[in-house]
């Protein structure tokens, strides 16, 4: 799975942007697939995720803001973001999950973006 990411940039206190992620490959074995960001000295952390099934799953500081959505079909997955502050400032990352599933056991694997650049200026 390859995932490529669009739609960063520069944007002002109180805007808006619309992150993009296409999955190619075998996209049929995405499970879930979210968004995580990072900045430099920090951890990467977790933004917003969404299951095949549609169950998200959103950070405490994005809740009413942000806005994560999928199209399974076309393995891309969208993040609608709504009054950006400076502290959104960072890297964001496309994530899918593939678990591989056997009678006797499961395994998963993370498969990562490059990442696209979101400034917020105040």
């Amino acid at each position: 799975v390859q995932l490529v990411e669009s739609g960063g940039g520069l944007v002002q206190l109180g805007g808006s942007l619309r992150l993009s992620c296409e999955a190619s490959g075998r996209i049929v074995d995405i499970d879930t697939m979210g968004w995580y960001r990072q900045v430099p000295g920090k951890e990467r952390e977790l933004v917003a995720t969404m299951t095949s099934g549609s169950v998200t799953n959103y950070a405490d500081f994005v809740k009413g803001r942000f806005t994560i959505s999928r199209d399974n079909a076309k393995g891309t997955v969208f993040l609608h973001m709504n009054s950006l502050k400076p502290e959104d400032t960072a890297l964001y990352y496309c994530k899918a999950e593939v678990i591989v599933r056997t009678i006797e056991s499961s395994t998963q694997f993370d498969y990562w973006g490059q990442g696209t650049q979101v400034t917020v200026s105040s």
